[in-house]
């Protein structure tokens, strides 16, 4: 399944803003928000996320067709990649040590800020990278 490669970097731009946030508030909860949507993300789809919808009701209907699409599973797959150092984070905040939350936290928001800014997705980079791995050594396993 193909989806509108915007949706992925609006989901990216709300994600750096509530991360920023954690670091500055030390919110936990705001962090468990965050941690929810990630999760969501993973299981259902980035666009049937919480900011997926509001990237389609809200601002897709504003813009034009887009001019790229891209496979929904690379995003997917970063989505979960978030859904564990949010975790991480979440451990960090919750039960100690501060920097852990501190450190999980300021990860994910450098791979957010990378795809905000930049178009740039750290967990897609990984997701590709794994599946040339493992088609390698499939191919390994045949032979």
């Amino acid at each position: 399944m193909n989806i509108d490669a915007r949706g992925p970097r609006f989901g990216a731009t709300l994600t750096t803003i509530v991360l920023a946030a954690v670091l500055v508030t030390g919110s936990g909860w705001l962090l468990a928000v965050q941690t929810a949507f990630f999760a969501a993300g993973a299981a259902a789809g980035v666009q049937n996320s919480p900011y997926g919808w509001l990237y389609r009701t809200l601002v897709r209907p504003r813009l034009g067709p887009p001019a790229e699409t891209e496979d929904a599973a690379p995003p997917r797959f970063a989505q979960a990649v978030g859904l564990v150092f949010a975790v991480v984070g979440l451990v960090g905040y919750s039960a100690g040590p501060q920097w852990l939350g501190l450190a999980a936290t300021a990860a994910a928001l450098a791979a957010a800020f990378l795809n905000a800014a930049f178009a740039y997705c750290l967990g897609c980079e990984m997701y590709l990278l794994l599946r040339r791995a493992t088609a390698r050594s499939d191919e390994n396993l045949v032979q």
